[in-house]
């Protein structure tokens, strides 16, 4: 390893891998990371419970209002069974919050669309997620940009446009 590249060692282990021990830093950095997610998920069941949503109705509902998706899509971004989405959205479509239809461009898929009163309550959900809120208003305009180019890189996600 060169002098340079002080993010962890590696070390050996009995099984002949090698193992990544990362330096405090990089540990510290991870375990903030796992606060703000857990954060994040107590605080999006809170919300998607006041308005009557299991967290996973509500998460199915945030990414369908932003665009009609295909089924398997929605699956593959919750990194889940396309069946479980399926028992999701008819849920959702039970309480006008969405709707299926054909894809214009391929008439054999079926898209997952947010209706308005969906849309309305995906943005009253995200509106009642402000733990970050204040945190992230302390920021400027470049730290936010920064942070948020930074969390990009990590996810492997180049150029994706702000929601």
């Amino acid at each position: 390893m060169t002098p340079h590249t002080t993010a962890g060692t590696h070390t050996a282990t009995g099984t002949g891998t090698r193992k990544f021990d990362p330096d405090p830093v990089t540990r510290e950095v991870v375990d903030l990371i796992g606060s703000v997610v857990a954060r994040y998920h107590e605080e999006y069941e809170l919300a998607a419970a006041g308005h009557s949503l299991t967290g996973a109705q509500a998460r199915v509902l945030a990414l369908l209002a932003r665009e009609p998706t295909p089924m398997r899509h929605v699956a593959r971004e919750l990194k889940c069974e396309p069946s479980n989405v399926t028992g999701i959205v008819d849920r959702l479509e039970s309480r006008g919050l969405a709707v299926r239809r054909p894809d214009p461009a391929d008439r054999r898929v079926k898209l997952a669309a947010a209706t308005e009163e969906g849309i309305d309550m995906a943005h009253r959900l995200r509106a009642a997620l402000d733990f970050a809120r204040e945190p992230l208003a302390g920021l400027t305009p470049a730290e936010r940009t920064v942070l948020r180019d930074l969390l990009q890189r990590m996810l492997g996600e180049k150029g994706r446009e702000e929601a």
